[in-house]
């Protein structure tokens, strides 16, 4: 295993440990608990780390909150879906702009739209018949406010150059 690699897998758990305990700050929309930072870590990932890693702390940080009891099912779709895409916006256009609207559309609308089966499928019809309206409205706005605080913190570390010595770091 190389530096490169070695120094990505640490960011990768040290942003999967943000996402888990950051769920401790969560607030309840439509009974759902919306966690922002899970939203500025899938965007963190995408930027310093690309789409697989970013899928894959997305992945872990669910897997770890459903375990602590901190989270639900549901984080699984919404986390996921918005790593990937984010992860693939930013490596296509290298846009934090677009790279936000991707995370908030993957997660909000994606996410939002795929916790209707997987409700069903894990967590009975009744939870299904409540998911397909009940979490698109609390993904988008956990989702919002992760990217929004991602985009600030982003901007602040480019204005500063030191995004772009952070990236070299992560690649070297």
């Amino acid at each position: 295993m190389n530096h490169s690699s070695t120094k990505k897998l640490a960011l990768a758990a040290l942003l999967a440990a943000c996402a888990v305990v950051g769920s401790l700050f969560s607030f309840p929309v439509l009974g759902s608990r919306c966690a922002p930072v899970q939203h500025m870590v899938n965007i963190i990932c995408a930027v310093f780390l690309g789409p697989a890693y970013g899928v894959t702390v997305a992945f872990v940080a669910s897997l770890l909150r459903n375990l602590l009891g901190l989270g639900s099912l549901m984080a699984f779709p919404g986390s996921m879906i918005g790593a990937l895409l984010c992860g693939m916006m930013y490596y296509k256009t290298k846009n934090l702009p677009l790279t936000l609207i991707a995370e908030v559309f993957g997660t909000g609308v994606l996410g939002g739209l795929c916790a209707y089966p997987v409700a069903i499928f894990l967590m009975g019809k009744s939870a299904g018949d409540i998911a397909f309206y009940a979490y698109i409205v609390p993904f988008l706005v956990s989702t919002v406010g992760g990217s929004i605080i991602a985009g600030l913190v982003l901007t602040a570390l480019e204005r500063s150059g030191a995004m772009a010595s952070m990236q070299a770091i992560v690649e070297r």
